[in-house]
Parts: C-alpha cells; structure tokens; sequence
C-alpha cells in the first residue's frame, strides 16, 4: 500500500486530505520518516522552502506541491525546482487520487486549465525567439519541427495545419518526439525545452 505523508502546518486539512487516502500522515517536516509520496501544504509558497524540503527528500519520493490559489507562474517554479505535481490544497478527494496515480507513474500533474495556461505563458516567455536547443538533433526534421510548435502551445490541429500534415501524422511525430526525448506528454515537452534554452542562453 504507498504511504502518503503531507508536509504541513494546516492540520485541520488532514481530515480532508484522509478521504482520499485514509492512512496519510501529517507533519511539520519530513523528519526522516518514509513515505512513498509527499505532499507539501505550505500556508504561502515559498520556492526556497520547496527547495529544501526537495533537497531533504532526495529523490527517495516525488513531492507535489499543494496551495490555495495555483497559477501558472508558480506552477512552472515548482516544477523546474523539481516537484511531480501542482494543485489545489482542497481539491477533491477523487482528484487527490488522480494526481497520485498520475505522480506515481511516473508523470507529472497539473489540472487541464492550469497546464493550458503554463504551456502558453512558457511558450510565449522561453520560445518565441529561442534557438532550438541541440538536444533536438536526434529527431529527424518533421518531428523537430511537430516538437517546437507543441511546444509553443499549438494543438495537433493547429500543428497539422501549419506543417501541412494530417493530425494522424502529427500524433505519430509527437509519440516518437516523447520516447527519443524521455518525455512523457506535452508539459514535459515545454519543461524541456524551458532547461534546454536556458542553457543555450547561459552559454552565448
């Protein structure tokens, strides 16, 4: 059975938190105890407390962060930091579940408007003029070009128009981008390309 322990100081969300998982243990900081996930309720998000709190766990468990008004901004700060996952500290009990499969499996989690939001505002800071980064060079041509639009927010659609392909093709480009570059769906795309830029601006 995975263990679920929530960093926080809010225990009156603990009740909240148990319908979803009814062993889920509550405390102030991971104190070394195990858990197969952990989840961080800050009162206020603080990424240099995220940090730490990630540095502490070490790898041992993914950590999704839970807070009271999610936004996009802040969504990518967790994520690059190296969270599994974003949401809302009251979200429903079925979504809470959904998130943990979702983490545990390997994904990361963001709700479907809160990643809309996150892939435009990343697509639009990081990609508008960005060189693409040298880690593309393993995809052949049309697929370099499928990965930089969806990474520019595009649907298949609207990538099936621009590149003049069919939106079958578009998928079957897009699902040999994810294995060649080790990522699991569109946000991941976003977050690599966010890295990899960054990089090549570092480097200039």
């Amino acid at each position: 059975m995975t263990s679920h322990l929530f960093i926080s100081s809010r225990t009156r969300l603990l009740s909240r938190w148990q319908q979803a998982f009814p062993d889920a243990r509550i405390a102030a900081d991971t104190g070394g105890a195990p858990a197969d996930l952990v989840w961080w309720a800050p009162a206020e998000f603080d990424l240099r407390l995220l940090e730490r709190l990630l540095a502490r766990v070490g790898g041992a468990a993914p950590v999704v962060v839970l807070v009271n008004a999610p936004n996009p901004a802040e969504a990518m700060q967790a994520l690059s930091a190296g969270a599994r996952g974003y949401c809302h500290a009251y979200a429903t009990p079925q979504m809470l579940q959904q998130v943990a499969v979702a983490v545990q499996n390997g994904g990361l989690w963001l709700g479907p408007d809160l990643m809309s939001a996150m892939i435009g505002a990343a697509s639009k800071q990081l990609l508008s003029d960005a060189p693409a980064p040298d880690r593309l060079d393993v995809l052949t041509p049309r697929e370099r070009a499928v990965a930089i639009e969806v990474a520019r927010g595009a649907t298949n659609k609207e990538v099936a128009r621009r590149l003049e392909i069919t939106e079958r093709t578009v998928k079957a480009h897009l699902g040999a981008v994810f294995e060649k570059l080790g990522v699991r769906d569109r946000l991941q795309l976003v977050l690599e390309f966010r890295d990899a830029t960054r990089h090549v601006g570092q480097a200039a």
